[in-house]
């Protein structure tokens, strides 16, 4: 694959049996029963002929399991079944700093780490160490990031702007100060990866915020956004920890069978 577009992957490395009172903001404002909710984990590996960058890592296992998460295949490992070695990844684009999305950055030591200025100003800054936001963070890995960023291996972003040919960021903020949507080239067209602007596609279809959150309105201004970039006639849209995901992208073969899908 040449040019700028991408082949896009989405590994599924664990999941988690919830509800959706847990995950939908006051929930019970809706006026409905709850129920069982599962969540998939996913970040994303993106290909351009010998250039491999990730979209995100995951979370480190350790710290999944002491969250409770259901582990289904280490991440590394995961990567290894795809036949993705660590030292080919050139590039790693971070959606935000939350626990299950940088949890093992210092697998790739000599990749370029790309991360929204916003996000790190905030998660190195004071309020990111208070309790309510902290807890959605591991202090070792943000602080990972922060040295990576002394010694110049870290590109910031200032907003929404080109990540390299065929890779757009958008920063819509809401779920986290920095959250950002990417936006990939494919033969087949543009891949709408929304991270956790939009964690499952009924948070679009039902205007229904998820449970965290850091500004509700930046929230819903990022399902608009969402939404816009979707609307788009070749686009197709990726939600960040839905299980569907898993039913609307065709499974890989091979070793990969287990843990990857294939976007575009």
């Amino acid at each position: 694959m040449t040019g700028s577009t991408h082949e896009v992957v989405a590994v599924r490395y664990a999941t988690r049996a919830t509800t959706k009172g847990e995950c939908f903001y006051r929930y019970e404002s809706y006026g409905e029963p709850d129920g069982p909710l599962g969540m998939d984990y996913f970040f994303y590996v993106l290909r351009n002929g010998p250039r491999t960058a990730l979209v995100d890592t995951g979370f480190d296992p350790e710290v999944g399991e002491r969250r409770g998460r259901t582990l289904l295949c280490p991440p590394l490992e995961a990567l290894a079944r795809l036949g993705v070695a660590p030292e080919s990844v050139s590039q790693v684009i971070v959606t935000h700093f939350h626990y299950d999305h940088i949890g093992n950055l210092g697998g790739f030591p000599t990749a370029e780490l790309v991360v929204p200025q916003r996000e790190l100003d905030f998660w190195s800054g004071p309020d990111g160490s208070r309790f309510q936001f902290a807890a959605h963070v591991e202090a070792r890995e943000v602080a990972r990031i922060v040295a990576a960023q002394r010694s110049g291996r870290v590109r910031c972003l200032q907003g929404s702007e080109l990540v390299g040919p065929g890779i757009s960021a958008v920063c819509v903020g809401g779920h986290s100060p920095g959250q950002q949507v990417l936006v990939v080239d494919s033969p087949s067209g543009s891949v709408v990866l929304a991270s956790d602007a939009l964690h499952y596609y009924e948070e679009l279809e039902l205007d229904r915020p998820f449970e965290i959150f850091v500004d509700l309105e930046e929230t819903y201004r990022a399902f608009d956004t969402v939404r816009e970039l979707s609307e788009r006639p070749d686009a197709v849209l990726v939600a960040g920890h839905d299980p569907l995901v898993c039913e609307r992208f065709p499974r890989l073969t091979g070793d990969a069978a287990e843990v990857g899908y294939r976007i575009a």
